[in-house]
């Protein structure tokens, strides 16, 4: 191949820290769309107060639990490319205020849910919603800021999934303790923690018809059903095999098997096909498939593991929803500290300082949790929360900006859809993963117990599905009035007993894969950035309009990269040269 054949887009770096074609309303846009991203946030940290509810309430055993969590990860993961695709050819403003209409009507269905099947249903319609708001979001930040500032921007951007994941917990808790708010609506104790999401997307929508601006790529992709398809049914097939486990069963790794097959067919597939909704070309970047493996092993280990950390404060501490809540804000303080000036401490010494750091405190966090004591004090708490928000805020929000640098502006809806859609496949397998470990750890440290317990064979298999099915069955016997007396603290104690060593298997292996993570940012991860030319946020009036037609108009991103330094002020430039000969350039040390 000729040099010229592999020379990167026209336009340098160094143009690209003009301010020309810069949007003056950027920041309030920026503001306006924290908003859509915070409903999801919200939505999923409030959930994670309400388990415990949501478990007594529809009598829902751990597996439904889990399933009613990742009906609603795996449904975004998926649609997140289709979302992204249709928001760079109809426009991203359009797309984002159908989702949230969308999300809005899904989470007033779930709020009237009587069963745990309904739950896991309208919980997967609300993941189709919430999928075109990540990725559209970080599209309209990618396009409207300039190089220069996107890493402050996306750094706002990070805190503010600081604040929901502080902020959702805290509202969960009161509506918890106030059933009485909405249960004459609902008909049930907990509805209210979905029903909040729907005035909090009317004040968006209406802040985004008000100022955000109509932005598309006029030489838009074509959608990709086919791809659409293999994806989500490869995901569900193998997500349904971890987490329904029976590890010593045949049709576990049949399911596992098939799961796997149908994503490599899915892999092969978009290599092939000439409009692809995965843009593979994306992961010869350094500076976007590094910091992606990176974040997402931190997604799955924090997903996977702090999932129990809820039943830890609300049923082995007792503390109410509103107490295990507040213990949330320590990591959003953390995270809302270290996200907004990454930026800086990026500039002052460098992504692979920073990063690597910023894991390394993460999973000092997650060895305090796997150490975690039954009886341990609140500012042991407070200081593992802390650590790990400050630690994911120095890891995600500069990973993010290292990945939009090398995103081509006009593919920014597809390669931020990419972003989250591996990000949320991880978080979910950590959920199956982990979730599925800690419950055969549960059952088998609480079997000795139970085959001495008179309970019925029935009671005995219900109670040793999770520690919340443990307590109920013990507030039922107490509730009885026929077992002797103290039997259903016995049986709590046991439970607690049994689930303590689950929760520290649960970190030692989210401890794992931050170290994991660790390994490959600072062995793999460019001491200069790659990015890709920026002219503004308004498309060029000689821009050829229509699909992509292979060979023509638009290069793969692969091609389009620019190697620049990240450290001093601004973006400077450093060389222009195709990704074949980056390697050289990319490879300074530290």
């Amino acid at each position: 191949m000729s040099n010229e054949s592999r020379s990167p887009a026209t336009g340098s770096v160094a143009a690209q820290a003009t301010m020309e074609n810069v949007n003056p309303r950027r920041w309030k846009i920026l503001g306006v769309l924290v908003v859509s991203l915070v409903v999801v946030i919200l939505d999923n940290t409030v959930l994670n107060v309400a388990l415990k509810t949501i478990q007594q309430d529809l009598n829902a055993t751990q597996s439904e639990l889990i399933w009613a969590i990742n009906s609603y990860t795996l449904v975004f993961a998926a649609l997140l490319f289709t979302w992204g695709a249709l928001g760079d050819r109809f426009g991203r403003k359009r797309i984002l205020l159908i989702g949230l209409t969308m999300f809005a009507a899904a989470s007033a269905l779930c709020a009237f849910a009587s069963s745990p099947q309904q739950l896991i249903f309208f919980r997967g319609l609300m993941g189709i919603g919430a999928a075109s708001v990540l990725p559209v979001t970080l599209a309209i930040i990618t396009v409207i800021f300039p190089p220069q500032e996107r890493g402050k921007a996306i750094g706002a951007w990070a805190a503010a999934v600081g604040g929901a994941v502080a902020l959702g917990p805290i509202v969960g808790g009161v509506l918890l303790e106030h059933p009485q708010w909405f249960s004459w609506l609902t008909g049930n104790d907990w509805g209210s923690v979905f029903f909040i999401n729907v005035p909090i997307i009317i004040v968006g929508i209406i802040g985004i018809v008000a100022i955000v601006p109509e932005t598309k790529n006029e030489n838009y992709a074509k959608l990709d059903p086919i791809g659409l398809i293999l994806s989500i049914t490869g995901l569900l097939a193998l997500v349904y095999g971890i987490q329904e486990a029976g590890w010593g069963e045949a049709r576990t790794y049949a399911w596992i098997g098939l799961g796997l097959a149908i994503l490599i067919g899915f892999l092969v597939f978009e290599s092939r096909t000439s409009h692809p909704s995965l843009d593979l070309s994306l992961f010869k970047i350094r500076s976007f498939s590094v910091p992606l493996a990176g974040v997402s092993l931190a997604f799955a280990a924090l997903q996977g593991s702090l999932l129990f950390l809820s039943f830890y404060y609300q049923l082995v501490r007792g503390w109410s929803p509103l107490q295990s809540g507040a213990l949330t804000l320590p990591f959003a303080v953390g995270q809302v500290i270290a996200a907004p000036r990454s930026a800086k401490m990026v500039q002052k010494f460098g992504a692979r300082r920073v990063i690597p750091a910023g894991v390394l405190i993460a999973t000092i966090a997650m060895v305090l949790i796997a150490t975690l004591q039954v009886d341990a004090p609140i500012w042991y708490l407070v200081l593992l929360g802390f650590l790990f928000g400050f630690g994911l805020g120095n890891t995600i929000a500069p990973s993010t900006t290292r990945m939009t640098l090398a995103t081509p502006p006009s593919r920014s809806g597809s390669g931020s859809a990419v972003q989250n859609t591996v990000r949320q496949v991880c978080a979910a397998l950590g959920v199956a993963i982990i979730s599925s470990i800690v419950a055969t750890v549960y059952a088998h440290n609480l079997s000795p117990v139970l085959d001495n317990s008179p309970l019925p064979p029935a009671l005995k298999n219900a109670a040793s599905d999770s520690i919340g099915a443990t307590f109920g069955i013990a507030d039922k016997i107490d509730q009885s009035g026929q077992a002797p007396a103290g039997s259903g603290d016995l049986l709590r104690q046991a439970g607690i007993a049994s689930f303590m060593p689950a929760l520290h298997t649960a970190a030692w292996i989210a401890a794992g894969l931050l170290v994991v993570a660790f390994i490959i940012f600072v062995a793999m991860l460019p001491a200069k950035a790659e990015a890709v030319a920026w002219a503004g946020s308004h498309p060029s009036p000689d821009a050829a309009k229509g699909p992509i037609v292979p060979g023509e108009g638009e290069t793969d991103a692969a091609h389009q990269v620019h190697v620049v330094d990240e450290q001093g002020d601004g973006l400077a430039h450093v060389a222009q040269a195709p990704l074949e000969i980056a390697e050289e350039v990319t490879t300074d040390p530290v």
